[in-house]
């Protein structure tokens, strides 16, 4: 079988992209889909036994439904806390498309749903030729946003949102509370809602990411389409 994919991207690093793609998972499964996270390039790992290691990915690979290793679900761990291509290239590595490809294309080929989490946001780079953002594109991927709900969140989020529908299905967006409530949290809520015209999934409360329940009607609509076809265009 072949699995529809979902991109999650954020405003900026930090903005709970990981919160929201452990939601949209636990509600896929909750649901009796098969849905499994992938995180393909992560950086700021941590050295284990097992190896490198990153708590975004560990956190997919728990609220996922199907079993799978870590080093299929993040093909990529850097142990640097910088931006991807960056790491990559601090040990002499390149992120190759063609491995992210053929990981996709394993989850996919025993899942409904791939749930993809990209690193930072929408145009950071993969490697010197490719941002995230080109890749998802390359493969129309429909594209969540997140929004971390904090000072310059609207900025953000209106030059994200410019930037994703330039080139991509931006089916959706998140509000996340973040860990502290911003100053004037309901008033710019309230502005995002009425400046972003794609469907509002709902909101994560501050510092109170378990428990929430979003809007994924939007999913089974996307289910309905032709699937992926777990590869490169």
């Amino acid at each position: 079988m072949s699995a529809r994919s979902l991109f999650v991207t954020g405003t900026d690093t930090g903005v709970g992209k990981t919160v929201v793609a452990c939601t949209v998972l636990r509600q896929l499964v909750a649901d009796g889909q098969r849905a499994v996270g992938f995180k393909p390039v992560a950086s700021g790992c941590e050295t284990t036994p097992h190896g490198l290691r990153n708590d975004d990915a560990l956190a997919l690979q728990a609220a996922s439904g199907l079993s799978a290793a870590y080093e299929q679900i993040n093909p990529y761990a850097f142990a640097p806390p910088i931006a991807p291509h960056l790491a990559a290239a601090s040990v002499g590595q390149t992120v190759r498309i063609s491995v992210l490809d053929q990981a996709h294309a394993a989850l996919a080929a025993c899942a409904d749903w791939v749930i993809v989490e990209g690193a930072g946001g929408w145009a950071v780079p993969l490697n010197d030729d490719l941002s995230f953002g080109g890749w998802v594109a390359q493969r129309d991927w429909p594209v969540l946003l997140v929004v971390g709900m904090r000072l310059g969140c609207i900025n953000h989020a209106m030059l994200s949102v410019e930037a994703i529908s330039r080139r991509a299905r931006l089916v959706g967006w998140v509000a996340n509370g973040l860990a502290e409530r911003m100053d004037a949290y309901d008033e710019t809520l309230a502005c995002l809602k009425r400046q972003i015209a794609v469907p509002f999934w709902g909101e994560i409360a501050t510092g109170r990411p378990h428990g929430a329940q979003l809007d994924l009607s939007r999913l089974a609509q996307l289910r309905c389409e032709t699937t992926d076809d777990a590869g490169p265009p």
